[in-house]
């Protein structure tokens, strides 16, 4: 069976990663024993990187690169805000420097209500800002994948409609 609309896919890989400075990294291993399922054209994963595997089958390898924009896109500058401060203090009117550190990655809500994630960069208290970056954790990086097809399976009807896998490797209801 290959991969296909309306199929799982569970795979193994090894992520690294070339940032726009040239620096390369191992970002993720996935291995045989704990694969990665998704459910093909609703996964949440870049197109491109499913036009890669399309038409492989059970114990099929891949290695293919993919260039930052046709992954998780380039990094965007205005997606990276100075923000005050004080936006971040609690309830006794002071900032917790461990929950801002640099690198730490906060949930925020935006101006329209929706749930979004930045990286703290840089904290200035002499200036009173926090400096956010709101790109994908990945935004900036050309991607290379190496793995194997561990298995493929039809999609179930309520997998489909609730646009995830469920069971192993998947979500439970």
């Amino acid at each position: 069976m290959q991969i296909t609309e309306k199929k799982v896919a569970a795979i193994s890989y090894k992520l690294s990663s070339t940032d726009a400075q040239g620096k390369k990294s191992l970002l993720e291993t996935v291995d045989q024993i704990h694969p990665m399922y998704f459910l093909v054209g609703h996964s949440g994963l870049p197109e491109k990187f499913e036009a890669q595997l399309k038409g492989l089958k059970q114990g099929d390898e891949f290695n293919f690169h993919l260039p930052s924009a046709e992954a998780f896109g380039n990094l965007v500058a205005e997606d990276i805000l100075n923000l005050p401060i004080s936006d971040f203090f609690g309830e006794d009117g002071k900032l917790d420097k461990t929950a801002f550190s640099p690198g730490k990655r906060v949930p925020m809500t935006d101006e329209n209500e929706e749930q979004v994630v930045g990286r703290v960069v840089e904290v200035n208290e002499e200036k009173a800002y926090i400096k956010m970056d709101f790109n994908h954790p990945l935004a900036g990086h050309n991607l290379h994948f190496d793995g194997k097809v561990i298995t493929v399976r039809d999609a179930k009807p309520e997998e489909i409609s609730h646009g995830h896998v469920h069971g192993d490797g998947g979500h439970h209801h």
